[in-house]
Protein backbone atom coordinates (compact mmCIF):
# COMPACT_ATOMS: atom_id res chain seq x y z
CA UNK A 1 0.00 0.00 0.00
CA UNK A 2 2.72 2.29 0.62
CA UNK A 3 4.20 2.25 -2.62
CA UNK A 4 1.28 2.71 -4.30
CA UNK A 5 0.32 5.55 -2.18
CA UNK A 6 4.09 6.91 -2.55
CA UNK A 7 4.39 6.78 1.13
CA UNK A 8 6.61 5.34 3.51
CA UNK A 9 5.43 1.70 4.81
CA UNK A 10 5.70 3.62 8.58
CA UNK A 11 3.05 5.96 7.09
CA UNK A 12 0.67 3.45 6.52
CA UNK A 13 1.83 1.21 10.01
CA UNK A 14 1.25 4.67 11.90
CA UNK A 15 -2.17 5.49 9.91
CA UNK A 16 -3.72 2.21 10.73
CA UNK A 17 -2.59 1.90 14.19
CA UNK A 18 -4.51 5.60 14.52
CA UNK A 19 -7.26 4.12 12.92
CA UNK A 20 -7.50 1.05 15.10
CA UNK A 21 -6.81 2.95 18.42
CA UNK A 22 -10.28 5.24 17.84
CA UNK A 23 -13.30 3.02 18.42
CA UNK A 24 -15.20 5.30 16.23
CA UNK A 25 -13.03 4.94 13.03
CA UNK A 26 -12.34 1.12 13.46
CA UNK A 27 -15.83 0.25 13.36
CA UNK A 28 -16.24 2.69 10.05
CA UNK A 29 -13.32 1.16 8.70
CA UNK A 30 -14.06 -2.66 9.75
CA UNK A 31 -17.48 -1.97 8.16
CA UNK A 32 -16.44 -0.93 4.37
CA UNK A 33 -17.48 -3.39 1.90
CA UNK A 34 -16.45 -3.36 -1.93
CA UNK A 35 -19.41 -2.31 -3.88
CA UNK A 36 -18.27 -4.68 -6.59
CA UNK A 37 -17.03 -4.83 -10.12
CA UNK A 38 -17.99 -2.04 -12.55
CA UNK A 39 -19.74 -2.83 -16.29
CA UNK A 40 -18.59 0.67 -17.19
CA UNK A 41 -15.34 -0.10 -19.09
CA UNK A 42 -16.50 -3.58 -20.40
CA UNK A 43 -20.11 -2.22 -21.77
CA UNK A 44 -19.39 -1.68 -25.40
CA UNK A 45 -18.51 -5.42 -25.37
CA UNK A 46 -21.88 -6.42 -23.94
CA UNK A 47 -23.60 -4.15 -26.00
CA UNK A 48 -24.68 -2.15 -23.08
CA UNK A 49 -25.35 1.33 -22.89
CA UNK A 50 -23.73 4.05 -20.50
CA UNK A 51 -24.62 7.08 -18.99
CA UNK A 52 -22.55 9.56 -17.14
CA UNK A 53 -24.14 12.01 -15.46
CA UNK A 54 -22.20 14.71 -13.68
CA UNK A 55 -23.78 16.69 -11.17
CA UNK A 56 -24.18 20.90 -10.68
CA UNK A 57 -24.60 20.17 -6.97
CA UNK A 58 -26.06 18.14 -4.28
CA UNK A 59 -29.75 17.90 -5.37
CA UNK A 60 -31.95 15.25 -4.62
CA UNK A 61 -33.67 13.74 -7.21
CA UNK A 62 -31.28 13.25 -9.96
CA UNK A 63 -31.18 9.26 -9.83
CA UNK A 64 -34.76 8.61 -9.65
CA UNK A 65 -35.20 11.31 -12.53
CA UNK A 66 -32.56 9.80 -14.89
CA UNK A 67 -33.93 6.11 -14.01
CA UNK A 68 -37.47 7.56 -15.17
CA UNK A 69 -35.97 8.74 -18.00
CA UNK A 70 -34.75 5.34 -18.73
CA UNK A 71 -37.78 3.53 -17.80
CA UNK A 72 -40.15 5.52 -20.17
CA UNK A 73 -38.12 5.19 -22.97
CA UNK A 74 -37.96 1.22 -22.02
CA UNK A 75 -34.29 0.58 -21.15
CA UNK A 76 -33.71 -1.19 -18.02
CA UNK A 77 -31.00 -0.12 -15.87
CA UNK A 78 -28.78 -3.41 -15.04
CA UNK A 79 -26.51 -1.75 -13.14
CA UNK A 80 -26.33 2.13 -11.33
CA UNK A 81 -23.19 3.31 -9.65
CA UNK A 82 -23.16 7.21 -7.37
CA UNK A 83 -20.16 8.82 -6.49
CA UNK A 84 -20.25 10.26 -2.50
CA UNK A 85 -19.99 13.76 -2.52
CA UNK A 86 -18.36 13.73 0.20
CA UNK A 87 -15.59 11.78 -0.70
CA UNK A 88 -15.18 12.38 -4.20
CA UNK A 89 -13.66 15.43 -5.68
CA UNK A 90 -15.97 15.40 -9.03
CA UNK A 91 -18.65 12.98 -8.17
CA UNK A 92 -20.74 10.73 -11.35
CA UNK A 93 -24.22 9.07 -11.62
CA UNK A 94 -23.29 6.39 -13.87
CA UNK A 95 -26.44 4.24 -15.18
CA UNK A 96 -25.76 0.82 -16.90
CA UNK A 97 -28.52 -0.60 -19.33
CA UNK A 98 -29.70 -3.67 -21.31
CA UNK A 99 -28.72 -1.83 -24.27
CA UNK A 100 -27.81 1.16 -26.54
CA UNK A 101 -28.81 4.74 -25.23
CA UNK A 102 -30.09 6.23 -28.00
CA UNK A 103 -29.48 9.93 -28.29
CA UNK A 104 -32.40 12.23 -28.33
CA UNK A 105 -32.23 11.19 -24.75
CA UNK A 106 -28.98 13.45 -23.94
CA UNK A 107 -31.35 16.38 -24.10
CA UNK A 108 -33.90 14.53 -21.55
CA UNK A 109 -30.65 13.91 -19.16
CA UNK A 110 -29.85 17.55 -19.72
CA UNK A 111 -33.20 18.86 -18.37
CA UNK A 112 -33.33 16.96 -14.77
CA UNK A 113 -32.69 19.59 -12.00
CA UNK A 114 -28.82 19.53 -11.09
CA UNK A 115 -27.60 17.90 -13.93
CA UNK A 116 -24.16 19.62 -15.27
CA UNK A 117 -23.52 17.45 -17.86
CA UNK A 118 -23.80 13.85 -19.74
CA UNK A 119 -22.00 11.75 -21.61
CA UNK A 120 -23.78 9.02 -23.27
CA UNK A 121 -21.22 5.79 -24.86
Amino acid sequence: MARVAGVDRRTVNETLAAINANRELRLIFKGLRSAGHSLKEVAKHLALGVVEITPVDKIPGILANCAMILAKNGLSIRQAIVDDPELSPEPKLVLIVEKRIPGELIQEFLSVNGVAKVAVY
